[in-house]
């Protein structure tokens, strides 16, 4: 697919089919979020792959919106490893693991495998359920798996404001 087909067509699909995605899509999405730019290359990203039925059934009691998805992607970052803006002490890493996770949408779709990014989820559960570090904060989750063929963008997908509401030149 040609670019803007990719961000033309991608959608937040929240029915799957109950497949599993094999090893080498998965690896395909992560080494499109492995070449994602970061701040001063720093690389703080730390991804959580979760493709397993035994996976899945514990992220479903961190969130309820995993829309049944047979794979998850729990985007992180190590705060220790984030680039520091020095005029304010602002972290590079949040901004950092949500390009990752937007390299990583795209390339899902880019291969025929759709996505949903989720944040509403509990990041204590998560932590619990998954014995994520106290120095990893998670992001992003992009639950993913083969549409489910009723699979469709809801109703606001294709709203948009009007460019000139969004987009300034030299001021506010």
């Amino acid at each position: 697919m040609d670019f803007e087909t990719v961000i033309a067509e991608r959608y937040s699909v929240r029915k799957f089919e109950d497949i599993h995605l094999p090893q080498e899509v998965v690896d395909r999405i992560l080494q499109a979020g492995h070449l994602a730019p970061t701040g001063c290359n720093f690389q703080p990203q730390r991804i959580l792959v979760l493709n397993t039925d035994e996976s899945v059934e514990k992220l479903k009691a961190c969130t309820k919106c995993h829309f049944d998805a047979p794979c998850a992607m729990l985007v992180c970052y190590q705060r220790e490893e984030s680039w520091v803006r020095a005029y304010d002490g602002a972290l590079s890493a949040p901004v950092d693991a949500a390009i990752v996770t937007t390299h990583m949408m795209l390339a899902a779709q880019n291969l025929g495998i759709g996505s949903c990014w989720v944040m509403h989820f509990d990041p204590a559960q998560m932590r619990q359920a998954f014995a994520i570090p106290d120095t990893i904060e998670p992001v992003a989750l992009l639950v993913m798996g083969y549409p489910h063929k009723d699979a469709a963008p809801i109703e606001k997908h294709s709203q948009f404001r009007p460019l000139d509401e969004v987009v300034f030149y030299d001021k506010f």
